[in-house]
């Protein structure tokens, strides 16, 4: 144990005093975190859009009414003329033009379907279907207040609760993954480093000449990575608890265990990369070669269920998979350590097989 302590504090020391490695460690994980806390999300407000009201009735102000009312939609232009409406989606002036028929206020009056078109710029499909959305709901709004209003008798209405995210947040699912994909990032980066930069310094052989084993060995270069994927982890954890208010429902042990299985699995894959390469560059590109699949892979802004079925498939063999879901389920939903088994288990597989793959090829190095 002391010579792996020995060992353990050299690799920290080396890391720390190094002033690449503690921009590494430090700064970036921060500012992605600011960055994808603000930027990330599928929210949009002040949408700007223009409105071409052909009928000008009372219905017709209170449907507008209504929607400036929004706090998603900002109205830009009052057209006069149809021919206005594709200079301004053309030149993304507006993203959505709503035009009221000629008759929309007399087939209200009489109880008749009153169409409206929503004319939206879909060259972002994504934001496309946002935007038809929100005004879906606007509309849908206006059905309500006008059905009550010209009926005598009282109308259903649906009164929608989110469960886990009541105002429907998308930085409360996204900041999770962050979390997720920081402590990935950091504790990759810093165990692919560990051997690639002791080899192109010089300093393996030296190592290899310690009357240390290879199993000591592998455990100084392993604790190190999950000493420092623990702490970003707690830091990034505090941040979006106390700076970005993502409430975390769940138990700190439930966290904890969660991170702890993860950062096992991530250090066997940064030590399997750290044993085949020789240099710092190598080791790099291994661990974004690793890295950028993971994140695509894991469900962290395009659904799992929206792949193609062989793509699903492949995510089984993702431990960021997992990883998300157990770290979403602690945050959102106070998931207990019992019910996140099914998706610990293949965590701790992962873990097992990295290491133990990691201990072989590290031996048959030294060797």
């Amino acid at each position: 144990m002391y010579a792996i302590i020995a060992l353990v504090l050299k690799e920290l020391l080396a890391l720390l005093k190094d002033k690449r490695s503690r921009m590494v460690i430090i700064v970036p994980p921060i500012l992605q975190l600011l960055i994808f806390g603000y930027a990330a999300s599928f929210d949009l407000d002040r949408l700007p859009y223009a409105v071409l009201d052909r009928d000008g009735g009372a219905g017709a102000r209170a449907l507008l009414a209504e929607m400036a009312g929004s706090p998603h939609f900002d109205e830009r232009y009052r057209l006069r003329d149809v021919a206005e409406v594709a200079r301004l989606i053309d030149q993304q002036e507006v993203l959505m033009v709503v035009q009221i028929d000629p008759q929309f206020e007399r087939r209200l009056q009489a109880g008749e379907t009153a169409p409206v078109q929503l004319l939206i710029d879909g060259r972002n499909s994504n934001t496309a279907q946002i935007v038809r959305s929100y005004a879906t709901q606007v509309i849908e709004r206006f059905n309500s207040a006008w059905g009550a209003r010209a009926s005598s008798v009282p109308l259903a209405q649906l009164e929608p609760r989110s469960w886990y995210n009541p105002n429907l947040e998308s930085r409360w699912f996204f900041i999770p993954g962050v979390v997720g994909i920081l402590t990935l990032v950091v504790t990759m980066v810093t165990t692919a480093l560990s051997v690639a930069r002791e080899r192109e310094q010089g300093t393996f052989d030296q190592l290899l000449v310690t009357p240390m084993q290879p199993l000591q060995i592998l455990l100084g270069k392993a604790l190190p990575g999950l000493l420092i994927g623990l702490i970003e982890g707690s830091l990034v954890v505090t941040l979006a608890v106390l700076w970005f208010e993502i409430p975390l429902l769940g138990s700190l042990g439930a966290l904890y265990a969660t991170i702890g299985v993860f950062l096992l699995a991530a250090v066997g894959v940064g030590l399997m990369i750290s044993s085949l390469v020789s240099t710092l560059q190598q080791a790099l590109l291994g661990a974004f070669l690793f890295m950028v699949p993971a994140v695509i892979l894991s469900g962290f802004a395009t659904p799992i269920a929206n792949m193609p079925d062989w793509v699903q498939w492949l995510t089984y063999i993702n431990p960021m998979r997992y990883y998300l879901i157990c770290l979403r389920g602690v945050f959102l939903e106070a998931t207990p350590l019992t019910a996140l088994w099914p998706h610990l288990w293949p965590l701790m597989l992962f873990a097992t097989v990295n290491l133990g793959l990691a201990g072989w090829l590290f031996r048959h190095k030294l060797y």
